[in-house]
């Protein structure tokens, strides 16, 4: 491997069947269903190789290719610490394309087998392996999911479909300024103004006043999706496999966590939403799905609503892609479905490459379920240099396993966790924290107890003087 490369701990053996996840280390366990359906399928031992911006203290995980993310910044700003920053995906799947180590292992793993599958968070049109021979990517059309998940496109294709919210499309920042201001006294709660590509809050905002635009947008003159800004009690978020125009599996309906009107920080399941509510949402949902299957969508994706104070509900985004809540939805599934049930990145494969679900699909129903869940990622808004570390934790998967079968109560886990002695810049994750218990308020415990533990992984006094060089 090239010296370029933060860490690599990747063995090749001629008799494993090999698939590469290219994507952020949060999903990682995410290829565990693929491996075991692939083992089923080939009769062949199947392993995954990860290629992950992700820079931590240390990993415990196999076949491992670290890439240091674009962007990092220049020496003399970070006195020689390892940085750790949130990846723009697109910069990440063009260095990975082109890198030469990479295309070396794919050489290597196609002497031992007919064909490579890679398997992603998001399919985005950056990532070029996929044009190689014998080389596909197992999940939706790159151009289609980067089409579906442009707002403009969204509310335009959904408008009398589900309950869009009052929207207008900006093609500048001049018109944005123009219509804002116009529509400011017909939407006296606010003016929501997202950028047409947008995730986790991090592209959008909700707008008070014209300045609050030109604070957060203002550098930026391009097209903007603007809505009326709904007060609300609620966000739920579903998440959903579309095989066809015809078939959506629905997987479940959480709540997100939202901070500051638009930040998402996490997810608890199941919904505390009435079952009318809930099944409304599953509706909307599998409207959705038929839509983006029409179009030719295959593979996961989530919807995410608002539900007001009279019980409204309202249609906020999809996204076409996996949601932060896919691997908590297959451990739970993993519990509430019969045995042998297909998984989600299993329903995924047949929606790709069959165009249908298999067989033995069982979707589950409304009843409560066995296991609660609940997510939490500790985001850092500022510079921070850490000044601890929380060992990696493995055990996700059996803690689900074992508060469902009744041998523990509650369980929390913390993830990813970036180690001491890091520098970590504003928006990146510090670590995950995943709470699972038979009761919701024990899933709260688990996370607010796992929060303390990471916070006092930081020091909040001026780290960035620590980490100059003197």
């Amino acid at each position: 491997m090239d010296d370029e490369l933060f860490f690599t701990n990747v063995t090749y053996d001629p008799d494993v069947y090999y698939f590469l996840y290219i994507g952020e280390l949060k999903c990682y366990d995410l290829n565990r269903f693929l491996a075991e359906m692939f083992s089923r399928r080939t009769g062949r031992r199947c392993e995954w190789i990860s290629i992950v911006p992700d820079i931590l203290n240390q990993y415990t995980h196999r076949n491992l290719i670290v890439l240091p993310p674009p962007g990092v910044p220049a020496e003399p700003e970070t006195g020689g610490l390892p940085v750790s920053l949130r990846a723009d995906s697109a910069r990440f799947m063009e260095a990975v394309s082109a890198h030469p180590a990479v295309h070396r292992l794919i050489d290597r793993i196609l002497t031992g087998q007919e064909h490579l599958y890679i398997h992603m968070y998001e399919s985005i049109p950056e990532m070029t392996l996929d044009t190689r021979p014998r080389v596909s990517l197992l999940g939706p059309d790159k151009e289609l999911a980067r089409r579906l998940n442009n707002k403009a496109v969204q509310y335009r294709m959904l408008a009398g479909t589900v309950p869009v919210v009052d929207f207008r499309i900006c093609e500048s920042m001049a018109d944005l300024l123009t219509t804002t201001e116009q529509l400011r006294p017909l939407w006296p709660d606010g003016i929501f103004v997202s950028r047409l590509y947008s995730a986790a809050g991090t592209a959008s905002a909700i707008t008070r006043c014209q300045e609050d635009i030109l604070r957060k947008f203002g550098h930026l003159d391009e097209e903007y999706l603007i809505s009326r800004y709904v007060p609300h009690v609620h966000d739920p978020t579903v998440l959903a496999v579309v095989a066809n125009g015809d078939q959506v599996y629905i997987a479940g309906v959480a709540d997100q966590r939202i901070e500051d009107g638009n930040r998402f920080v996490g997810s608890t399941y199941p919904s505390i939403l009435p079952r009318q509510i809930t099944a409304r949402l599953r509706e909307y949902t599998r409207r959705v799905g038929r839509l983006m299957g029409r179009e030719g969508y295959r593979g996961i994706f989530g919807c995410d609503y608002l539900v007001d104070a009279d019980m409204r509900v309202h249609f906020v985004e999809i996204n076409a892609r996996k949601q932060g809540t896919t691997l908590e939805f297959c451990y739970a599934l993993e519990q509430i479905l019969p045995p042998g049930s297909p998984s989600l990145p299993e329903l995924e494969y047949h929606a790709v490459l069959e165009g249908r679900f298999p067989a033995d699909t069982v979707e589950p129903d409304d009843t409560p379920p066995p296991v609660c869940w609940g997510t939490y990622n500790y985001k850092l808004r500022e510079r921070h240099v850490t000044c601890g570390y929380i060992p990696q934790n493995i055990h996700e998967r059996e803690s689900f396993c074992r508060v469902a079968r009744g041998e523990l109560f509650k369980d929390y886990v913390i993830l990813e966790h970036i180690g001491s002695r890091h520098l970590v810049m504003p928006g990146t994750f510090l670590a995950r924290a995943v709470s699972v218990a038979r009761e919701p308020d024990d899933v709260r415990e688990g996370l607010d107890q796992a929060r303390r533990m990471i916070e006092l992984t930081i020091d909040n006094r001026n780290q960035m003087q620590e980490c100059r060089p003197q």
